[in-house]
């Protein structure tokens, strides 16, 4: 038995343009709602109020206050991340005439998704899968282009506060999850299943930004960044990065057979997770969640077709409510839903394809919209709307026994549509054991 220790760790480097400072590392889930400090973003001004005070700059945009649902959408995905399936490539059947258990099927199963066969009683396997995430587009958008424009407090036409600054944002987010399940035979027909997850979280976040001085065209001094070399310079760039490693959320699953025969087979389970994994730095979800699922498996020779359908409840998080003050809301609900076969073309080797649905209720999105200048000057920006979408993608994968009751598996996962935040491929490597 291979024995882990969570490893927790958190590094984060925060450089803001020529007045780069020593920050306090933040955490994950907190690198874009202060960006640009814990007071928004700010420029400099030598403005001057009718009392003789300084003018204070501020800065509102969707993009600090609302693209903190980057953290929805980030913890939508972790919780559709379809977990390699923890029941064992050898499935057994007791044979009372013989006395002796049989291999129940040729397949040594799907990879991604669940087939109705239990491994049978008193049997175990143990596995281990690696996942390496590189998101790298939200709703269709690159992640490297995210345009957002930030208007004046207390926006109004003509004057200082007709200025914008229109920010050009870069995100670079990665996930690398190693999965380690063991499953046991708790009776003939039923099985008890433990999926621990070790994760690396990596986010860093870029905003180049520029004053667009709408109506103090002839007045730099209104609203500027300081150049370093005593002018109003009209640029600045923001930087924030992290990495957080440990534990992710535990799932245990129970999952029984109560129609098996030669040809079909119906299996009933449901999934617990538990909120094991840190949601503030991106290694778990903060909520406890709850799948029933049911599976719908067909013996025809070689080939054997599986159907699976899943609804995942789960409960509040800080990662979809105000990360930066504590306050929790419920995590969108998702149905999740899988077709797909594994084909046994020998004793050795089976292929396994998938085609996978998550369909996510009232969740956040992005959206791509245009900004108007009170001058009329249109400037590209995002906007975030709630609604329920789908999301779609495809699977495939080899199981390979080189010896003895020990699989390889191999698999690649590649997105079919941009809906929510995404990964283009997504390998897989594993193993696994029966004992």
């Amino acid at each position: 038995m291979v024995r882990k220790s969570a490893l927790l760790l958190a590094v984060a480097l925060f450089v803001s343009g020529s007045r780069a400072s020593a920050q306090e590392p933040n955490k994950l889930a907190l690198l874009i709602p202060l960006l640009y400090g814990p007071n928004g973003l700010k420029v400099d001004s030598l403005a001057k109020l009718p009392d003789g005070s300084t003018h204070s700059a501020h800065f509102n945009s969707a993009f600090q206050a609302e693209f903190t649902q980057f953290n929805v959408a980030l913890a939508s995905q972790i919780a559709a991340v379809p977990l390699p399936t923890p029941a064992s490539g050898f499935t057994y059947t007791f044979d009372s005439s013989l006395g002796v258990f049989q291999r129940s099927t040729q397949s040594f199963g799907p990879i991604l998704t669940e087939r109705a066969e239990t491994i049978g009683k008193g049997k175990l396997t143990f596995g281990v899968t690696y996942q390496h995430f590189g998101f790298d587009s939200i709703e269709g958008l690159g992640l490297g282009d995210i345009p957002a424009v930030f208007t004046h407090d207390d926006a109004q036409l003509g004057g200082g506060r007709s200025d914008l600054v229109t920010t050009n944002n870069a995100i670079d987010a990665s996930v690398d999850q190693t999965v380690a399940f063991l499953s046991y035979g708790l009776a003939s027909r039923l099985d008890l299943s433990v999926a621990v997850p070790l994760v690396a979280a990596d986010l860093a976040v870029r905003s180049d930004a520029q004053i667009q001085r709408i109506g103090t065209a002839s007045s730099p001094a209104t609203h500027y960044y300081d150049d370093g070399l005593g002018d109003f310079g009209t640029t600045q760039t923001y930087r924030d990065s992290g990495h957080a490693s440990g534990i992710g959320d535990v799932i245990v699953r129970l999952k029984g057979t109560p129609v098996h025969n030669e040809s079909v087979a119906l299996a009933l389970g449901i999934d617990w997770r538990f909120p094991t994994g840190d949601e503030e730095n991106l290694l778990g979800l903060g909520a406890y969640g709850v799948k029933p699922f049911a599976v719908l498996s067909f013996s025809q020779g070689k080939v054997a077709p599986h159907l699976n359908v899943a609804y995942l409840w789960n409960g509040k998080s800080v990662l979809a409510g105000d990360v930066v003050n504590g306050t929790k809301e419920d995590l969108p609900d998702q149905v999740q839903y899988a077709v797909g076969a594994d084909v046994g073309v020998s004793k050795r080797l089976t292929l396994a394809f998938d085609f996978l649905g998550t369909y996510v209720m009232k969740s956040p999105r992005l959206v791509r919209e245009v900004f108007t200048a009170a001058n009329g000057q249109p400037f590209p920006q995002i906007g975030f709307v709630t609604e329920s979408y789908n999301m779609a993608s495809g699977a495939a994968g080899l199981k390979f026994n080189p010896v003895g009751r020990l699989l390889v598996d191999v698999n690649v996962l590649f997105k079919l549509d941009d809906a929510g935040l995404r990964d283009k491929v997504t390998p897989l490597f594993g193993i696994e054991y029966a004992f």
